[in-house]
């Protein structure tokens, strides 16, 4: 625990056998209390290496759902374990775990009740090996997210984020996207509800077994990125109802 806090770290998975391991060995046990690892059917022996790991909370999809359909039961099982810190790390090794100290500070701190870990930041990604095509798509898709939703995030692309209990508890994401815009569509639903966001520095790793998404998915995400922009802009102003922005979560 952290100030009493319980941390959850939730690990959304898919063929992540050759990095899971590492991934785990570098958890700060002395501040996380319970990991839950979603296995979004996977084809090689992720659900086996967890349990070799000693995981506790393992789910196993039959089917694959998603990025976005791993995190929604990631975060209601955290949400079951009555968490108040919960962290999502990729258990692909492409985020270290040992930024989960200052990320759960921050947290149990309240300083920020969430926060994203930037790869922006200094020069993590580009170092990194982050293809440039991306680095540049992820310039120009926070520049006009910023400029819509009317903040100043560094990055919304980062899979390394954090969040309150409290934060969780508030938001409907289980309506949100099945696939990678479900990222997006919380940020934006964080930010209506008038909660603010805090980023850290995040050195980054791409390599041949991190996961990534192809130029067709990117191109397909850029899209859906700047339609949530817009949604979240129009409903600001009063001219839709976005129906993602109008529910509350019973939790």
């Amino acid at each position: 625990m952290y100030k009493n806090k319980k941390v959850v770290v939730v690990l959304p998975a898919y063929n992540a056998a050759l990095t899971l391991e590492k991934t785990y060995r570098e958890i700060p046990f002395d501040l996380v209390d319970e990991v839950v690892l979603v296995d979004d059917a996977s084809r090689d022996n992720t659900i086996e290496v967890a349990n070799k790991l000693g995981i506790h909370h393992i789910i196993r999809h039959e089917k694959n759902k998603g990025y976005g359909g791993n995190q929604k039961s990631c975060y209601q099982k955290a949400l079951e374990l009555e968490g108040d810190i919960v962290v999502m790390l990729h258990p692909d090794y492409q985020y270290t775990p040992l930024l989960l100290t200052a990320i759960i500070s921050i947290i149990g701190n309240e300083l920020y009740p969430v926060v994203l870990a930037s790869r922006i930041l200094g020069k993590g990604a580009l170092k990194g090996g982050m293809p440039l095509y991306k680095y540049i798509a992820n310039r120009f898709l926070t520049l006009t997210q910023n400029i819509l939703l009317n903040q100043k995030l560094s990055e919304y692309h980062t899979g390394y984020r954090a969040f309150s209990g409290e934060v969780l508890r508030s938001l409907d994401f289980t309506h949100n996207s099945d696939d990678f815009i479900f990222d997006n569509e919380m940020i934006a639903q964080i930010f209506y509800q008038g909660y603010e966001i805090g980023e850290v520095t995040c050195p980054t790793k791409y390599f041949e077994e991190a996961s990534s998404i192809n130029f067709k998915r990117s191109m397909k995400y850029g899209f859906g990125v700047l339609g949530v922009s817009f949604k979240y802009f129009f409903t600001k102003l009063g001219l839709m109802r976005w129906k993602v922005l109008a529910r509350k979560s019973t939790n």
